[in-house]
Order: structure tokens, then sequence, then C-alpha cells
């Protein structure tokens, strides 16, 4: 069943997100690499947020970002993120659990701007975009925290940082 694989790639790749996650400092939240990246707290918001993503799709046939308002999530510590992203992801896991194949591969999720479409997936498909994008930004958390100097916890494998332990 789709939703048993699924809930395993989501243990491992959300335990993975909340070894980084814990790790951002509360004073660096506005620090940015470059004017055109988010900031260090935006970034953090956002690879938590994704956590809620996979119940998001399952439970929602569309969204459509310019008639419906998305707050963004905040914390003031990579403690505080790293909880909220436990919590999202208890809630996705039982969204998974809770699903049969049939959703993911007959039942459609859409995200809409203003109406225009921007994606249409089948719902197995919107799981998979958004473990990927957890994925992506979850690494591109990594490279922020590098650039601050702080130690990275390996996600596949140990970290250049836990090789020199």
């Amino acid at each position: 069943m789709l939703s048993e694989l699924l809930v395993k790639e989501l243990e491992q790749e959300s335990a993975s997100s909340f070894k980084m996650l814990v790790l951002v400092p509360g004073d660096q939240l506005n620090w940015q690499p470059h004017p055109k990246s988010m900031t260090l707290g935006k970034l953090a918001g956002h690879v938590t947020e994704i956590h809620s993503w996979i119940k998001f799709c399952i439970e929602r046939e569309v969204m459509d970002f310019g008639i419906e308002k998305w707050e963004p999530i905040t914390a003031d510590n990579g403690e505080g993120f790293a909880q909220q992203a436990k919590e999202l992801t208890k809630e996705s896991m039982d969204a998974l659990k809770n699903s049969d194949d049939d959703t993911f591969l007959n039942k459609r999720w859409a995200m809409k701007y203003n109406g225009q479409m921007i994606m249409d997936f089948t719902k197995y498909e919107a799981v998979r975009h958004s473990l990927s994008q957890m994925i992506h930004h979850r690494a591109q958390l990594g490279v922020f925290l590098r650039l601050l100097d702080i130690p990275i916890p390996g996600t596949y494998g140990p970290s250049a940082d836990e090789m020199e332990m």
C-alpha cells in the first residue's frame, strides 16, 4: 500500500528535518546570505510548514494562494521550529495512515494562484512533491547553517562535521 511506503519516507525525512531545525539560532533569524535569499527565520519556517503539506494535500483538492490566506510559521528559535514540525508531522502521518491507494492514484490536488493553474497532480504526486520540497529546503537550511559556522548533522550518513569527531 502506498501509504505505508510514504509513512516510512516521512519518518526518515522528518527525523532529518528535526535535527536540522533545532540548530537554528534565535539570534540569527533575520540573517540572510544574499539579498535575494530568504532570511534564516523565514527558511526555517518554510521547512517547518512543509511538514503540514502532506495532510493538506490529502485533505484538500485545491489551494488558491491568490485567494486563500496562508500564514507563515514563525518561532523564536530552533527548538520552537522543531517542535512545530513534530506536531505537523504527526498530523501528516495520521492523514497518510488513514488514506488508501484509491485516494493517492485517483484523486487530484491542484495549486492555483487567482484561478490560474500552477500545479495539477494526483494526490500521490502532491505528497511526493511535498517530500521533495522538504528535502530541497532542508538542504538549503544546511547551507545557511554552514555559512554561520554551525556544525550540521548528517541526513543520509555522517556529515563532514560528524566525520571530524
